[in-house]
């Protein structure tokens, strides 16, 4: 028997990122459920055939747009291009990010590749991939909803954010920062009834994104790694994306949900 509060269908969702990898699964799972969706990249390269596969797959609409959601008026301008393609937007999913695999300086004593400091333009890249797209893309979708009065918007964090890591220290600060973006706009928006809450992911690997043989690697070291023993699937993310872009998370605003295998314990 089917369950109301899960259904999503007719609602409209923009999912920025989302040209692979974890945002695609997303944008894949809310076509699914119903939603007609429209999905951000940096490039049309991968982000146009899964719009039309998703289309093809879910019978749903699926366009794709193009921006640099690190850039405001380039974030805007695909607000703008999604509301006019779908109607409105119900469910933002902020799905971009990327990792500098870096110490913030060379270590003594460690052998490394890197020789040399973060660079000026390495930590202001990672901090917008990974926090700034974020707030950019929820400061231009915001005024739409508040007026609307409904509106669910669902981050991409990380483990990172809270476990860490040599090695990781900019992915990791921008993540910790999406998390608490996540917990003081939820108490923002919360009186105009537009909730938010993110999702962060432990290993999700990505053939397209990592090649063969670095997806090969992954998945054998999250067998190793994890406490489930396997690494995750992109499906997983997106099945609770869709969980709190609808009713059955009515009551709940303000959370990051860690889905990665009891990495964080």
């Amino acid at each position: 028997m089917a369950l109301p509060e899960y259904d999503l269908e007719g609602r409209t969702a923009l999912i920025t990122g989302a040209g692979r990898g974890i945002a695609g699964g997303v944008a894949r799972v809310l076509a699914e459920a119903g939603c007609d969706v429209a999905l951000n990249a940096l490039t049309p390269t991968h982000a146009e055939p899964l719009a039309a596969a998703v289309a093809e797959e879910s019978g749903r609409r699926a366009v794709a747009l193009v921006g640099d959601m690190t850039d405001p008026a380039a974030t805007d301008d695909v607000v703008e291009q999604a509301i006019a393609a779908l109607g409105r937007i119900d469910i933002l999913v902020c799905g971009v990010g990327d990792a500098i695999a870096k110490p913030l300086v060379p270590l003594p004593g460690r052998p490394s590749r890197h020789g040399t400091p973060v660079s000026d333009e390495e930590l202001g890249l990672t901090v917008a991939l990974n926090l700034t797209s974020a707030l950019l893309s929820a400061r231009a979708v915001g005024p739409h909803m508040l007026e609307r009065g409904s509106g669910s918007v669902i981050t991409i964090g990380s483990f990172a954010g809270r476990r860490g890591g040599a090695g990781t220290t900019l992915y990791a600060a921008g993540k910790s920062g999406t998390e608490g973006f996540t917990r003081a706009l939820a108490l923002e928006w919360a009186p105009y009834g537009v909730r938010v809450n993110g999702i962060a992911p432990g290993s999700f690997p990505d053939a397209v994104t990592a090649g063969e043989e670095g997806y090969r690697q992954r998945v054998e070291s999250a067998e190793r790694s994890v406490p489930l023993g396997r690494a995750g699937r992109l499906r997983e993310v997106g099945l609770l994306a869709a969980y709190l872009a609808s009713d059955a998370s009515a009551y709940m605003t303000g959370q990051t949900l860690y889905l990665d295998g009891g990495m964080t314990l």
